[in-house]
């Protein structure tokens, strides 16, 4: 059977479980943490930040009370998570909207971001290209990648994550990002995200059966792209 061509233009959360939506973000916060760390500029703060795939906003939130930024948005198509993300940005300048292109925006940024995205994506080129539209010349988009055919636990995962998935997963390899956003028009860059702490070990679980699972995603496997727009 073919793979959908699009993905819905709006859900309601990303996880069928309210429970485990709520969870992400903690989980996430020393992934985000690095990302920030490894490819933030010393000084945004006269910077334009996008969140591509916001979900409950975590990510803004965490960059901006370590790196000021002037302004951010964040979009995504979960129209709860959205909800949950303006209620909880306390006074912080962001703006968080339900939208499925960062194009439909009608403005440019000094840096954009997503994690774990792409491989929710159908089309990577037509990503790339929407995010060439929203970035200005030279400006740069940081992806950070684990669900991707080139790592070993992603045949497990792409089962258990589809069980909660609101929308379809799509197999995406590193060389099929690399060379839709180098066709797009960016110069293409990555790294190891290599999580710099200690990861809590959980016995049992589906994700990790084995501790050096753990230690190989998080070292090697999960990366972090650089995409910086040429003119």
């Amino acid at each position: 059977m073919a793979r959908p061509l699009s993905r819905p233009s709006t859900i309601a959360t990303w996880n069928r479980n309210p429970a485990d939506e709520e969870a992400m973000g903690a989980a996430h916060a020393p992934i985000w943490r690095r990302m920030a760390d490894v490819s933030v500029p010393h000084d945004i703060s006269t910077s334009t930040v996008l969140d591509y795939g916001c979900n409950q906003g975590g990510f803004l939130r965490l960059l901006y009370d370590n790196h000021p930024f002037r302004n951010a948005v964040g979009i995504d198509i979960a129209r709860e998570s959205v909800a949950r993300a303006e209620l909880l940005k306390g006074q912080r300048p962001i703006e968080y909207k339900v939208a499925d292109t960062a194009a439909s925006l009608g403005r440019t940024f000094d840096l954009v971001f997503s994690h774990e995205v792409v491989y929710l994506l159908p089309d990577i080129a037509a990503h790339a290209r929407d995010i060439r539209a929203a970035l200005r010349p030279g400006a740069a988009y940081v992806a950070a990648m684990g669900c991707h055919t080139d790592s070993s636990v992603w045949p497990r995962w792409r089962k258990l994550i589809a069980e909660t998935s609101s929308i379809p997963l799509y197999d995406h390899s590193l060389e099929d990002v690399s060379k839709a956003f180098a066709e797009a028009g960016f110069t293409v860059s990555v790294r190891p995200l290599a999580l710099d702490a200690f990861m809590q070990v959980t016995i049992g679980s589906a994700y990790f059966p084995k501790v050096v699972d753990q230690l190989r995603y998080y070292s090697a496997e999960k990366v972090l792209f650089r995409f910086v727009r040429q003119p």
